[in-house]
């Protein structure tokens, strides 16, 4: 008997595993397959760019990488600064209010330098390729909108 219910256990547990393994693969594909495409792949698969259009972009892209990175960090840096008035206040004080005005300084610092940088990506297109790439950046922020 003791080993018919081994045998029974081995078989729940080996079925269990299969069965989270199964529906993890299946989420992950299903969540992959709702995805848009980024920007990014609109711009480099979809467009058919020339090869100017694409040195020009890459230098755009490469001038936006180098910036964003200090942009985010300021976005953190401020939720940390919120995180921290917050923690020190018992309510809203001015160090709250303070905090929050930094948070959505920073915030929208980002959002600016990420639409300069999508018209001044845009600026690089054909009209029918501006059309295909304004269609994928209206889709991404109404996606973001939920």
């Amino acid at each position: 008997m003791n080993t018919t219910w081994r045998s029974i256990v081995i078989t729940a547990i080996l079925a269990a595993l299969a069965s989270g393994a199964a529906t993890w693969a299946s989420a992950s594909w299903v969540m992959r397959e709702r995805q848009p495409p980024s920007l990014h792949s609109v711009v480099h698969e979809q467009l058919d760019l020339s090869a100017e259009q694409d040195r020009r972009l890459d230098a755009i892209e490469a001038r936006f990488a180098t910036r964003r990175p200090a942009l985010e960090a300021e976005v953190r840096a401020a939720n940390r600064e919120l995180a921290a008035a917050i923690a020190a206040s018992e309510g809203d004080s001015p160090q709250v209010q303070a905090a929050v005005d930094h948070f959505h300084a920073a915030m929208g610092d980002l959002q600016k330098a990420t639409i300069t940088h999508v018209f001044e990506m845009r600026s690089v297109l054909t009209p029918a390729q501006a059309e295909v790439f304004d269609e994928a950046v209206v889709d991404s922020l109404r996606d973001d909108a939920g």
